[in-house]
């Protein structure tokens, strides 16, 4: 899969919450039920973000897809119309 630089820049958002939260449970002076609260709340507001990238990927690749498939259609399109003209003028030289 290629990434583009806003895909890049969601993942190292991800990898950096991971770490800072692993890094936050070593050294949080919370209590353990308030910390754990936290995180899930965090992880909760990430999900959320992800989720809301990844529908923006899949409705930018539907586009991609649809418009891909428009052009096709209009390139086959010339297409059989060129060999109509083609076989047309090669009915008239006989």
């Amino acid at each position: 899969m290629v990434f583009d630089d806003g895909d890049e820049f969601v993942l190292g958002v991800v990898i950096g919450a991971l770490i800072g939260a692993g890094v936050a449970l070593l050294l949080a002076p919370d209590s353990g039920k308030r910390t754990r609260r936290r995180i899930r709340r965090s992880a909760e507001g990430l999900s959320d973000a992800a989720g809301d990238r990844l529908q923006t990927v899949a409705d930018d690749a539907r586009q991609l897809a649809d418009d891909a498939r428009k052009s096709a259609e209009r390139s086959s399109e010339r297409l059989v119309d060129s060999v109509e003209r083609g076989a047309k003028r090669l009915r008239i030289r006989t």
